[in-house]
């Protein structure tokens, strides 16, 4: 498709986001499978919950807005802990710098069997190695997990 052919309707708005990685005590991470449409990033992938970042808002305070929107979840923001962040450049394409960084969230069962989804097509909890395996996941959203799941692997200890 080429830039002529799109509608505003179709356009990406790239933006600052924030994203949760949400642990289910041992069972794994409470993952979003998007809706399947054309004006999103990633539409019908599986995601980490979170979005975008209003101007001039805190990225924990979008964190803690989009969970609340998303779920029903109130975060406390002590629960959150940054975890990492990706910057994408895309000077390439005429546009900013943006970032995504990424909170981790524990959450109990209990809640967890509490949480309403408000946004998405569905919700589900995979173990570690289910996600990673899973062939349509964001792949900004795949890295980072990839990178929680085996943290182990890195680093020097």
């Amino acid at each position: 498709m080429t830039a002529s052919l799109l509608t505003a309707s179709d356009r990406l708005r790239p933006g600052n986001a924030v994203a949760a990685l949400i642990l289910v005590e041992s069972d794994g991470y409470l993952m979003q499978r998007r809706d399947a449409r054309p004006d999103i990033w990633y539409p019908d992938h599986w995601g980490l919950f979170g979005g975008g970042v209003e101007p001039g808002e805190a990225p924990l305070a979008a964190l803690a807005r989009e969970l609340r929107e998303e779920l029903g979840l109130e975060l406390n923001p002590a629960q959150a802990q940054y975890f990492v962040g990706f910057d994408f450049d895309l000077a390439g394409l005429g546009l900013a710098k943006y970032f995504r960084h990424y909170y981790l969230v524990p959450i109990t069962q209990a809640v967890c069997a509490g949480l309403r989804l408000h946004e998405g097509a569905e919700m589900r909890v995979f173990p570690g190695p289910a996600i990673l395996a899973e062939p349509r996941v964001s792949p900004y959203d795949g890295f980072a997990l990839f990178l929680h799941y085996g943290r182990a692997r890195f680093g020097d200890s």
